[in-house]
């Protein structure tokens, strides 16, 4: 009700005064209206020539604070304060800003930020000042960037690949069979190259089942370092005494949901369901074996692998020269293409 009698006054003034007055104050305005109109997902920022709209309007009209609603009439102020510091010091030939450092110092500021990549712009402050040298924090900051960027600490990522080559994965998979009957697959996957190392099919995992599967898998001496699995009770407490061994180190991965999934069981459950298991309708148990033997050999064998720079996880020397010829995998859901030697 305040605003709607405020309105109604301002009117009622607005009949007496001049068309000057009124013209100007449409003017100011509309100025602020172009402003807050202007497409943006931020607030509105004020423009060089917005400043200067505000000065020049401060020198012209004496009730310019009247109409001013974005900004404070004292940053107008300043704005025109800085604008006179500006003036006078071109007008006096003044140099802006600081003085330029020599093209030396700032190539033993690249130089030293270079061969010393763990130095911060602070230090490097330091080791100027030893030599005479002064200069600002920001100056170092500007000039360091000339050499090569200061190494970042070490991600996830190569953390993992640096111990990739001690790691196993064992993975459950179930499969429905034509007569709805379930399938469990176990697979074991080395992360080194994402090789498939052992697959098993049954109808009835066990504790004693699965330590004789990895038994089978780590001949000779072939074991891991680090067997990573997820917490299911199919695995056993006393499968956990056993791989305790000098031959394994078992460690039961926490996570068993998408985020454990994707960690232990990209390269093992995902591509023979994804790959294989999806397009084929399975029998019984010697159909699934027969299936994920053919698939396993192809996978080892022939498919590339993106992480792996497009080698397959067992790298062959292949002839580069010859005809072309292919292969249908999986009676065709899969082709393998070699050159005759």
């Amino acid at each position: 009700m305040t605003e709607f009698l405020a309105l109604l006054v301002a009117g009622s003034l607005a009949v007496v005064r001049s068309r000057a007055d009124l013209v100007a104050e449409n003017l100011l305005l509309r100025q602020q209206l172009a402003i807050l109109s202007r497409p943006t997902r931020k607030r509105s920022r004020l423009r060089a020539r917005d400043r200067l709209f505000w000065i020049l309007a401060r020198l012209v009209r004496s009730d310019w604070r009247r109409h001013l609603v974005l900004v404070r009439p004292e940053t107008v102020v300043g704005w025109h304060r800085r604008g006179w510091k500006l003036f006078w010091r071109w007008k006096a030939g003044a140099p802006f800003g600081r003085p330029r450092l020599s093209p030396e110092v700032r190539d033993l500021i690249a130089r030293m930020a270079a061969q010393n990549p763990r130095w911060g712009s602070e230090r490097i402050r330091g080791e100027l000042l030893k030599l005479g040298i002064v200069v600002s924090k920001r100056s170092v900051q500007h000039d360091r960037r000339r050499g090569p960027t200061r190494p970042t600490n070490q991600s996830w990522r190569t953390f993992l690949r640096n111990h990739r080559p001690t790691l196993w994965a064992a993975d459950f998979l179930t499969v429905q069979s034509l007569t709805f009957g379930t399938l469990y697959v176990l697979v074991f996957v080395s992360h080194a190259r994402r090789e498939l190392v052992h697959l098993n099919v049954t109808a009835s995992p066990t504790a004693a089942r699965i330590w004789r599967q990895l038994i089978q898998a780590t001949p000779w001496g072939r074991a891991p370092r680090y067997l990573l699995r997820d917490r299911d009770a199919v695995y056993g407490r006393d499968n956990v005494e056993r791989a305790r061994a000098p031959r394994h180190r078992d460690r039961p991965e926490p996570g068993a949901g998408a985020a454990g999934e994707r960690r232990r069981g990209t390269a093992g459950r995902d591509p023979p369901r994804r790959e294989c298991l999806d397009h084929l309708i399975i029998v019984n148990e010697a159909h699934l074996r027969a299936v994920l033997n053919e698939f396993v050999r192809y996978y080892n064998l022939e498919r590339p692998h993106r992480t792996l720079g497009l080698e397959t996880p067992t790298p062959e020397v292949r002839p580069t020269m010859g005809s072309i010829s292919s292969r249908p995998v999986l009676g065709g859901l899969h082709h393998s293409y070699q050159r005759a030697a």
